[in-house]
């Protein structure tokens, strides 16, 4: 076998170690224009200002208990996830482990490649609180509470999830039907009976009727040692070629960021949680959730954060209502009017648009389908997209030019690169620029600049201690993000 700063952490004394498991992946497809596959759904600003990942890690350090939290996500997201945390401030003695996946393997793989390192960490009698990374909750006091009695099933050896009491008859999501009871107190647990995928209309109506089901969040608290044996059991696949991935990546387990082999990963059966092991095993158990909770699954949750006028309309940003009504506006950077209309939805970015009818926001991710058809850069990108050394904005792209503006945080640095066909002209508008231009290398300042033809070496640093903001203009036959050949990179791109 193998082996919220501003909320008051948990009392774990009387618990054995808690180490959270944040699950960060998906493109969130419902949520486009702002959720795209190079910046997903747990990287959106809510209200706050603040992101879905970050108010999970915020969750995740409020009751941890060990010091560490173990986050599972894609490797291209890794440098975004690290800022987010290190934006969350929630103190220095909390130690984030990252695994990196090559490519999305659902939910089954990440767990168990997350218990396995849970396991070697802190061994197999160590609980595991997994908790995806786009779940608001707002009331911190109740779900510490219902992670307290989670966690004292977990100590018997259940795995438990967490049911949400249903509210509606809410045809987008799974239930969970309970059993027997299990324990007392505040929070009692519940044996599940089954799990049952999303239902219709009417099943719906009456689960919500017979008060026995509840939804099934996606959360879960289990020991380490427990979860791994129950994939050996009902998910031999699974179990088996994940320790491979594990043996694989040799001596880096105890590393802080840890990339999981790409050939290895790609043997791992893409398979939830839910279908590998939960609904297999004979020790599930259910706490029933008394807290708030959103899984920010579509623009109809997003606008359900948002209090509605008089005429039921719903806005963030710079909106105009006149003779509007159960409509919802969000606006990042210009105003938005609406003039006479009702029951519609319209998100607007600087660089897309979308516009739909209320009852047809589940369908947002036909949108991106066709935009990925088309091999429209609107599907993953963002005019902004961020990089590990700061972000380049898209100012215009025309035929055989393109203008960016480019901002490197300090002490950052772009790789040493190429590009076959372009030409690069550089204006430093604000900092101090290092620039390696072929064999010269020069400093720019505000106002100066240099020019860099169609196949010199070149690298771009912020030697100084504020932001460099600089304008790039490309010039050339292709201005594709992929003509770029790299020779040496501090963040491993090469």
């Amino acid at each position: 076998m193998i082996g919220s700063h501003e909320h008051a952490p948990m009392n774990t004394s009387h618990l054995p170690l808690l180490v959270p498991v944040i699950l960060s992946g998906g493109a969130g497809t419902r949520l486009w224009p702002v959720s795209r596959e190079g910046n997903p759904k747990p990287f959106m600003k809510l209200a706050g200002g603040q992101s879905l990942l970050a108010k999970t890690f915020q969750r995740a350090a409020a009751v941890a208990a060990g010091g560490s939290i173990v986050t599972v996500t894609n490797r291209d997201y890794y440098f975004l996830s690290k800022d987010e945390f290190e934006g969350a401030k929630v103190g220095a003695n909390l130690k984030p482990v990252f695994m990196l996946e090559p490519a999305g393997r659902n939910t089954a793989p990440a767990v168990a490649l997350a218990a396995l390192q849970v396991a070697h960490a802190h061994g197999r009698d160590a609980l595991m609180l997994v908790l995806p990374a786009d779940h608001l909750i707002r009331d911190q006091a109740s779900f510490r509470q219902a992670v307290e009695a989670a966690a004292a099933l977990a100590r018997q050896d259940y795995l438990v999830t967490f049911g949400i009491k249903p509210t509606a008859p809410e045809t987008g999501f799974g239930y969970i039907e309970c059993g027997d009871p299990l324990g007392s107190g505040a929070v009692a647990g519940r044996k599940v009976v089954r799990f049952v995928e999303k239902p219709t209309l009417e099943r719906a109506q009456g689960y919500l009727g017979s008060g026995n089901f509840l939804w099934n969040s996606g959360m879960f608290c289990f020991r380490a040692g427990a979860v791994l044996d129950e994939f050996a059991e009902h998910a031999p696949d699974v179990h088996s070629t994940v320790a491979a991935c594990w043996e694989a990546m040799n001596e880096n387990h105890d590393a802080s960021m840890q990339e999981i082999p790409a050939d290895e990963f790609e043997a791992v059966p893409s398979i939830s949680v839910d279908y590998a092991i939960m609904e297999r095993s004979r020790r599930v158990a259910v706490i029933p959730g008394d807290f708030d909770w959103n899984d920010i699954g579509s623009w109809s949750a997003v606008s359900g954060l948002v209090e509605p006028d008089e005429n039921n309309n719903r806005s963030t940003g710079d909106v105009l209502f006149v003779d509007s009504r159960s409509t919802f506006i969000q606006s990042e950077d210009r105003l938005v009017a609406a003039l006479g209309v009702d029951d519609l939805t319209i998100v607007d970015t600087p660089d897309a648009l979308l516009v739909a009818r209320t009852d047809k926001v589940q369908d947002v991710r036909k949108v991106v389908a066709e935009l990925k058809s088309r091999g429209h850069d609107a599907f993953k990108l963002h005019r902004t997209v961020s990089r590990p050394w700061g972000t380049y904005t898209v100012l215009e792209d025309g035929e055989r030019f393109k203008i960016k503006r480019i901002m490197v945080k300090p002490g950052a640095s772009l790789s040493l690169q190429l590009h076959h066909h372009r030409s690069e002209h550089w204006i430093v508008v604000h900092g101090m620029a290092r620039v390696v231009n072929g064999e010269q290398e020069l400093y720019l300042r505000t106002n100066e600049s240099t020019y860099i033809p169609a196949g010199h070496r070149h690298r771009l640093e912020n030697p100084g201690l504020l932001d460099l903001m600089m304008i790039e203009v490309q010039s050339g036959e292709y201005l594709g993000e992929d003509d770029i050949v790299r020779f040496e990179d501090i963040y491993g791109r090469t």
